[in-house]
């Protein structure tokens, strides 16, 4: 799954270089900020900030006060943020049931879309909807969810979202157990790998830090949502408000 961002032109400062660096060195790992953690008042400048910092997709958390308890935003919004960004829009459905939303966000703009297995009735059917709606497709597995579910559908699956907080929320602590569902997912996606030849994304969700973020890495995640950890760190003299945590996240990432 390639994705494509704007460029951050930089006046060639050696903070300018080290990113550089560093997002060559983290080509293959992707980071998502959450704008559920951004300002709202803004949310167009925050989109435009984060992904010139250097952000690889936009994560879109989507909660319908029935599936979990909070009510976040929908496709009209998704669609509004559009046209500010060439970044992947990763919209993430906390909705039960899916089906019914999946082909809004797909014409709203979403270029990945994944659900919660316990939220469809037919989980082969809404993957082969997300498909067909011609956004990449995948599962959300919360932190008590069982791996199983992903089994019999992996040639459906592009992404596979391990959720390492208990969804509704923004701002909660890392769940540790996470570590060791991470890697046992990671054995699953690389076995199917080597069988068909056909890569799976494995992104994380909740509690992604500066502090952990590479512990994470090396348990095998290459896809990392941050929220509060991102937009919580902004700084006014930033150019684009957010180069700082970006770099400190990447420099991260680029540790053995």
């Amino acid at each position: 799954m390639q994705t494509i961002r704007k460029n951050v032109r930089g006046s060639g400062s050696e903070a300018d270089r080290i990113r550089k660096n560093l997002s060559r060195e983290t080509a293959m790992q992707r980071l998502a900020p959450s704008i559920l953690s951004a300002n709202f008042a803004k949310l167009g400048e925050e989109v435009s900030n984060v992904v010139n910092a250097g952000a690889d997709w936009i994560h879109f958390d989507v909660m319908d006060n029935h599936y979990v308890p909070n009510l976040t935003i929908g496709p009209l919004v998704c669609e509004a943020i559009r046209p500010l960004t060439l970044a992947t829009i990763d919209v993430h459905l906390m909705v039960k049931p899916v089906d019914r939303i999946i082909p809004d966000f797909a014409k709203a703009g979403a270029n990945v879309i994944t659900f919660h297995p316990e939220a469809s009735e037919h989980i082969d059917r809404s993957l082969s909807l997300i498909r067909e709606s011609g956004c990449k497709a995948g599962l959300v597995f919360n932190p008590a969810t069982p791996l199983s579910f992903m089994d019999h559908v992996m040639d459906k699956l592009d992404i596979v979202l391990l959720m390492s907080v208990n969804p509704g929320f923004g701002g909660q602590k890392f769940i540790a157990e996470a570590l060791a569902k991470l890697r046992l997912a990671r054995a699953r996606i690389d076995a199917y790998t080597a069988r068909t030849g056909r890569p799976i994304l494995l992104e994380i969700d909740g509690g992604v830090k500066v502090d952990n973020i590479a512990e994470i890495r090396r348990a095998g995640a290459d896809t990392f949502v941050a929220g509060s950890a991102i937009f919580g760190a902004g700084r006014d003299s930033d150019p684009h408000r957010y180069d700082s945590v970006i770099m400190a996240l990447r420099a991260e990432l680029a540790k053995e």
